[in-house]
């Protein structure tokens, strides 16, 4: 039997497929996993998706497992060692982008609940489900981004919150002939 998957799924690499497979479309409920992949949705901007996911290890041991407490009081120092890192993108404003993403997910949570809380509520708790077609941003993800931002959050233009509700499973856009797409 074959597989059908979406046609970015690159099968040449184990990884992206497993992500394609397990994760992406899968409705995410995990905070610490929400918050790691709105800060690896916005370090993936100007790049590959597959660069990004085949760096996720290295993000999660660079970034203290991706605990917002630890990462809010990054300093000078710790900011030089994630810089020094090849295992990630060292770009200067998307590591300074992850520690105010910390600071303000921290009092997201404190206003909201959380990301899943907030998130989730947009969509009445049921993911959306496309039909294939491929869209980059919705009035939605405009809604979300442009709320994220007034929070103080960096790295989260509307293409790029489409893209994480995608990733989070809050939009189903695995494509048609996929057989993802029914699941």
């Amino acid at each position: 039997m074959t597989v059908r998957r979406c046609a970015w799924a690159n099968p040449a690499n184990p990884v992206y497929l497993d992500y394609h497979d397990h994760e992406w479309g899968v409705p995410c409920h995990d905070e610490r996993r929400l918050f790691e992949m709105l800060n690896l949705e916005g370090a993936q901007a100007g790049l590959s998706w597959e660069t990004i996911l085949n760096k996720r290890e290295h993000y999660r041991q660079a970034f203290d497992g991706w605990d917002a407490d630890k990462i809010a009081a990054y300093d000078d120092v710790k900011v030089a060692e994630l810089l020094a890192n090849p295992g990630i993108v060292r770009n200067r404003l998307k590591v300074a982008a992850a520690i105010q993403n910390a600071r303000a997910y921290i009092q997201l949570c404190k206003d909201e609940g959380g990301l899943d809380a907030y998130l989730w509520r947009h969509v009445a708790g049921q993911p959306v489900r496309n039909h294939g077609e491929r869209i980059v941003t919705t009035a939605l993800s405009d809604q979300i981004s442009k709320d994220l931002k007034k929070r103080g959050f960096k790295f989260v233009g509307s293409t790029i919150i489409y893209a994480y509700m995608q990733a989070i499973g809050m939009v189903q856009d695995h494509a048609a002939d996929c057989d993802w797409h029914q699941r």
